[in-house]
This record gives C-alpha cells, sequence and structure tokens, in this order.
C-alpha cells in the first residue's frame, strides 16, 4: 500500500488527510490520474509531489511501503 499524505485544499476536497492506495510500481504520473478520476482532486494536476520527503516527477516510480505527499499550490497575501 502507498500512504499519499493530503494538504490545504486537496485535504478539505478528500474529506481526510490521508489516503491509502494499492498502487505499487504505479508512476506519479499515473497516481495523480487516478486520483483525479476516483477522487475528483482536480487539482492534483498542479501539485508538487515528494516521495518519502523528496520532491518527485511525474515519471519517478512509487513503490508499496512508500509515503506520497501531494502539495497544492498555494496562494495568499
Amino acid at each position: 500500500m502507498i500512504e499519499i499524505l493530503l494538504f490545504a485544499q486537496l485535504q478539505e476536497d478528500a474529506g481526510t488527510d490521508k489516503l491509502l492506495i494499492d498502487g505499487n510500481g504505479w508512476t506519479v504520473k499515473k497516481l495523480k490520474n487516478q486520483l483525479i478520476t476516483q477522487y475528483q482532486l482536480l487539482q492534483v494536476e498542479q501539485s508538487m509531489v515528494a516521495i518519502n520527503e523528496a520532491y518527485a516527477l511525474d515519471s519517478d516510480e512509487i513503490h508499496s511501503g512508500d509515503i506520497v505527499a501531494i502539495i497544492p499550490p498555494v496562494s495568499g497575501g
């Protein structure tokens, strides 16, 4: 299982701060697509992703046991 940590608006949209998904061997891009399709988390596409506390690219692979943080863009003043 992959633990997905959600922040800010994504957390509010999902109604939780954490999701568990069985996506061993998925790329970050595939995970984003799954979150958009399954949970309607549209802001995921513009969000930064970190795997085990290191920023990741869309082509990076995610493995069972990884912790993925998804950090949406922040605005404010």
